[in-house]
């Protein structure tokens, strides 16, 4: 099977690879489904380092997935990693759709993952105080998370004091919004050209959100990189922002991120990037 399937990592499950539909009944792996598996994968390149980082340092590690979906991610990671390596830790996924919950439960509970994973309905705010939730939380990941539920899991992240956070966001429009809002007023300043046309409203919107988030990241004592996930070929919802805290300076990328918010005359959005609880470990 891997043999045929090169894009299947050595131990893989192909039984949970058939439950979540990325295999066939039979085996066979299609385009769409092996672009899919690809960027999953690479992903978990990226994860992978941190796990075994928070790993060396106590073997309950503690991952939330927030957004979690169909749970992807979480069963991937929990497969490759979790189920191998660090028996002892577990994955959560946040999910406020119940039915999707449930399912991810049931695949849990049949392939044996339930020691491991467990999956909560619960919105980031309830999340943030439930105690369904360790208290302590070493990673936080969201995947594809629409709009401001990066900034939820973010919010998450920050008020857990998360040692790492991994994001890739997606469909970001409050920020192009309050761009389009303001265009007349702003159009008076040459800079407001970045976002004159409607396409480059969204596309600048959705560029300036994740900058937006480095620098809010950053105040609160994180060191920021951010790459592309994938080609382009495979998905343009394609930034990866990753977040280690390292306790860095914070005045300044503060600083920064309220005179961007004044340039940009997005004011009116300082109380979604300046929200948060300093860093646990500060």
């Amino acid at each position: 099977m891997t043999a045929q399937h090169p894009e299947i990592l050595p131990g893989q499950s192909l039984e949970l690879l058939k439950q979540l539909h990325i295999l066939t009944r039979d085996g066979k792996l299609n385009q769409d489904s092996r672009r899919k598996l690809k960027q999953v994968h690479h992903l978990y390149q990226f994860i992978e380092p941190l796990l075994a980082e928070a790993l060396a340092e106590r073997p309950d590690i503690q991952l939330v997935d927030h957004g979690a979906g169909k749970s992807y991610l979480g069963f991937i990671l929990h497969d490759l990693f979790f189920r191998q390596h660090a028996p002892a830790g577990r994955i959560h996924g946040i999910e406020t759709r119940d039915e999707l919950v449930m399912s991810s439960r049931r695949l849990a509970d049949k392939l044996g993952f339930s020691a491991g994973m467990r999956f909560h309905n619960l919105s980031v705010a309830d999340s943030i105080s439930s105690d369904r939730l360790p208290a302590r939380i070493d990673i936080v990941t969201a995947l594809h998370a629409c709009n401001t539920a990066t900034d939820d899991a973010i919010r998450f992240a920050l008020n857990k004091g998360a040692r790492f956070i991994v994001l890739v966001p997606c469909c970001q429009a409050e920020v192009a919004a309050v761009l389009r809002k303001h265009k007349q007023q702003a159009l008076r300043q040459p800079v407001a050209e970045l976002w004159r046309h409607p396409i480059h409203t969204r596309e600048f919107g959705s560029h300036v959100t994740n900058v937006l988030r480095c620098l809010q990241l950053e105040s609160h004592g994180y060191q920021v990189s951010v790459t592309e996930l994938v080609g382009w070929e495979h998905s343009m919802k394609n930034e990866l922002i990753i977040a280690r805290y390292t306790d860095l300076p914070r005045q300044r990328p503060a600083a920064r991120l309220g005179a961007l918010l004044e340039t940009l005359g997005l004011e009116e959005l300082a109380g979604r990037f300046f929200t948060g609880a300093p860093a646990a470990a500060a």
